[in-house]
């Protein structure tokens, strides 16, 4: 498995805000907000995106929105979901690495 460094999860974070339309992610690289903030703000806009694609679907099966709006949301939701998945993983690695270091 190739390894991934956090910076390149942060800009992937970043880039799909950017493509869903928000700037949110932006403002954490190079802006000193500790680790904690990128992970909560992370989850918090992959659940937002989720909730809003399942909203998206019951509209659509209503007859009250495209299909092109639904497959946008279930899109934006699978892209969040996905960085949330990358930062897990690399938290997950940085503790195992961190828990074969010797004292």
């Amino acid at each position: 498995m190739a390894m991934i460094d956090p910076m390149s999860v942060a800009k992937a974070y970043a880039s799909a805000q950017e493509s869903a339309g928000g700037a949110g992610g932006a403002k954490f690289i190079g802006s000193g907000n500790d680790f904690g903030d990128l992970v909560k703000n992370a989850i918090s806009d992959a659940v937002h995106s989720s909730q809003h694609a399942e909203k998206q679907m019951a509209a659509q099966v209503q007859g009250k929105a495209q299909l092109v709006d639904v497959a946008t949301s279930l899109a934006s939701a699978q892209s969040s979901l996905e960085t949330v998945m990358a930062v897990r993983d690399q938290v997950i690695s940085a503790y195992q690495e961190f828990m074969r270091m010797t004292i």
